[in-house]
């Protein structure tokens, strides 16, 4: 059974016990910075695999995703320097959706990164998650928590100090951190006493100023927090990345604290493993608050939704995914693969293609699964390269028809498909792809070039064994090139591919020969070689 058919079971076997007419789903996210698309996979696209898989069995579920906005900003280097020189250092210790936007063109921080995310969810999904943030529930479903655990501080205290032993909170801490109204901090602030159900005196740290808050300018400790929210939205399953999963760590703590101060059964939940970008400089987990990974709008403006998904449901949830943006072909490929094992258009294997193939079902963001075109990303890639702009798509519709890569008369989905994966592949080759697979095909072989062949010859001999490939298909050239290279020598082999290279793109090295003359018009090709 595939890794999410396994966790729905679970959870489906947990919810029944609540029973409840609709059930809630939820994931939280801090906008601390750039919203990259690691945080998809838990918080957004596990819970609504899970959910539309307990849909089917007949579960009505509702999906939100919480944003943290009242957490402080904590002003890390990447955050500070988002900002002219040293203007980010007086908003250090804000909450996050009061930080201004530093580019100024947003209400505030949390609009402008949330921007490349927020309105990109449903392009990963069926549309159905709704997005909340704590400001907004601090003046709704929040309040009446936040006085309930004020009226119970001493317990909380208590189970808090359990799990901070070095640093407990002393005999009368108020678990509520208000907004300085002075300074604007608030990780500074200490509520000093309980004015009424619903306003706190406090005292600053920072700037020494003392005031009263209303409990809507300011937030719960962190895991009282974390806690509060499961009751206001009445969770019911909850994924959490990896860093809160420790037994005896933060979740442990708010399961008690849920329990114990605020009488709710926590939510079923699941750790997920961190996604992690690979770089020049190497592989790192991808990061909001130090600025590091991919945004959504950034992956769709190279590939489809489905190979993202794709890949985290063809990796088991507590396994790294690491995404390197010069792999999207191969993963095209993956894709492809699995495509043609769900719709049985290749032999089946064991139990990793069972899985492969299920994964490729989970990944549609519909439940409609039709197989696309299975273009090869690179192939798409070069031929955008060789084709002049003005009516790039159509040309490229039009020769992908002749090459066999579309049916002559394609269904809208079909046509749709290969439309955008040649706009995905031309912006991939513009931000991503290595310098060989950038090519510019020479108009003519010019003098200088010709002049300098000492393998003409056999160049012209090649016209006449690439005359006779029928289609004009990337596998029909290799096999003709293989076979009329027989014989050579490594050294003449090399030699061979060098002044190959020369005569079409001016240099002496390209992308691998039967991808690049696959892309290009047969005759001119033929004519070329023949001509030297």
């Amino acid at each position: 059974m595939h890794w999410a058919d396994q966790l729905a079971s679970r959870v489906a076997e947990e919810l029944r016990a609540r029973g409840k007419d609709v059930y809630i789903f939820n994931g939280g996210l801090s906008v601390s910075g750039l919203q990259h698309i690691g945080r998809l996979r838990g918080e957004i696209i596990l819970g609504e695999i899970v959910r539309r898989i307990l849909e089917k069995q007949g579960l009505r579920i509702r999906q939100y995703i919480t944003l943290y906005t009242q957490d402080a900003w904590k002003g890390k280097k990447p955050q500070r320097e988002a900002f002219p020189k040293g203007e980010g250092d007086r908003y250090v210790g804000w909450p996050l959706i009061r930080v201004p936007d530093p580019h100024g063109c947003h209400n505030n921080w949390v609009d402008h990164y949330w921007e490349d995310f927020g309105p990109y969810i449903e392009k990963f999904t069926d549309g159905r998650i709704e997005v909340i943030t704590t400001t907004e529930m601090y003046r709704g479903p929040l309040k009446q928590v936040v006085k309930e655990i004020m009226s119970k501080k001493e317990e909380v205290r208590r189970i808090i100090n359990k799990y901070r032993a070095r640093k407990p909170y002393p005999e009368g801490w108020i678990p509520f951190e208000p907004i300085c109204a002075k300074c604007g901090r608030i990780d500074t602030t200490r509520s000093t006493r309980i004015v009424d159900g619903e306003h706190v005196e406090y005292v600053c740290d920072n700037c020494g100023h003392r005031g009263v808050a209303s409990i809507e300018e300011g937030k719960l400790n962190w895991r009282l927090e974390w806690a509060g929210v499961w009751k206001a939205l009445n969770v019911d399953f909850e994924p959490f990345g990896k860093d809160h999963a420790a037994p005896g760590g933060s979740r442990d703590s708010c399961v008690e604290l849920s329990r114990e101060i605020l009488g709710y059964e926590p939510p079923a939940g699941q750790p997920y493993e961190w996604v992690a970008i690979r770089t020049r400089s190497g592989v790192s987990d991808m990061s909001s608050s130090g600025f590091s990974g991919i945004t959504p709008r950034e992956w769709l403006q190279v590939a489809h939704a489905e190979i993202l998904r794709f890949l985290y449901l063809s990796t088991p949830v507590m396994r790294k995914v690491v995404i390197n943006p010069l792999d999207i072909p191969q993963y095209y490929s993956r894709y492809y693969r699995a495509m043609r094992l769900h719709h049985k258009m290749e032999g089946q294997g064991g139990e990793e293609a069972v899985e492969e193939a299920r994964s490729y079902e989970l990944a549609q963001l519909t439940d409609e699964v039709r197989p696309v075109p299975e273009i090869p990303y690179l192939h798409a890639a070069l031929l955008v390269q060789v084709l002049p702009r003005e009516n790039r798509v159509e040309e490229a519709v039009r020769r992908l028809k002749r090459s066999g890569h579309l049916p002559e008369n394609p269904e809208p989905h079909q046509l749709r498909w290969a439309e955008t994966l040649l706009e995905k592949a031309a912006r991939w080759v513009e931000k991503y792809a290595p310098p060989n697979l950038k090519i510019t095909v020479l108009d003519r072989v010019t003098s200088e070039i010709a002049e300098s062949l000492t393998m003409r010859d056999r160049l012209r001999g090649l016209a006449d064994a690439l005359e006779r490939v029928e289609p004009w298909t990337e596998e029909g050239i290799k096999q003709a090139m293989i076979q009329y290279t027989q014989g050579y020598t490594p050294q003449e082999r090399r030699q061979f591919y060098r002044e190959f290279y020369e005569v079409f793109l001016g240099r002496d090295s390209g992308p691998r020969a039967a991808p690049l003359l696959a892309v290009l018009d047969k005759r001119m090709v033929v004519e070329r070689l023949r001509n030297l």
